[in-house]
């Protein structure tokens, strides 16, 4: 009883990921725009490739708002908890924020954040963001992040795809269109790639 609930609360997970709304611009079955950026894994620089890492399996692409703020710190820990399943599942995650890689840096490393289980990628530039049809918006003047350290970047908004082997995306959603938790958006992306690899 209890393992059938729980394949139906998975099912809709599922289903709920996979559906996405007018609002994004990247939609199911379009081809999710390639790019290389720079990067870091436990702190250190290295240039992620969205081609090399598909030719692996599915990306989860989550973009956020900041690194050391409180949404983006708990985003980014409950992917490295989970960081596992994803790979279990064959995928590969890839943060992605406005944030300058020395911020990167020390966020990639941080064992209450991403503590080195996945890379997160710098769009200082906000290329890779308006690439894929997102929006982002300036800090406030003044603003600081969890540390006491000044935000001078622009917030990209928060939401997640999910790139299937063969380059398109399976889903999209987004904390202002569907209304999701940080860790919400873990959960449906760990659903999406158990639901691709059969599991």
């Amino acid at each position: 009883m209890l393992k059938q609930m729980r394949r139906t609360v998975m099912a809709l997970a599922v289903t709920a990921a996979m559906a996405v709304g007018a609002w994004a611009a990247l939609q199911p079955g379009q081809k999710a725009p390639a790019f290389t950026a720079e990067a870091s894994l436990a702190g250190k620089d290295f240039t992620f490739s969205l081609n090399k890492a598909l030719a692996k399996g599915p990306v989860v692409v989550y973009f956020f708002p900041s690194a050391f703020t409180q949404g983006c710190d708990i985003e980014a820990h409950t992917f490295a908890t989970d960081k596992d399943q994803f790979t279990l599942a064959g995928a590969t995650i890839i943060g992605d924020s406005a944030d300058s890689i020395q911020r990167l840096n020390a966020f990639s490393s941080a064992p209450s954040y991403c503590a080195g289980k996945f890379p997160v990628a710098t769009d200082s530039k906000l290329k890779i963001a308006t690439d894929y049809g997102l929006t982002a918006a300036q800090a406030r003047p003044g603003m600081k992040d969890v540390r006491g350290v000044a935000i001078d970047h622009a917030f990209i908004e928060r939401t997640t795809f999910v790139i299937g082997k063969d380059g398109k995306v399976v889903s999209t959603f987004s904390s202002a269109a569907d209304h999701l938790s940080p860790a919400e958006h873990v959960a449906r992306s760990l659903a999406v790639v158990q639901h691709l690899a059969g599991k």
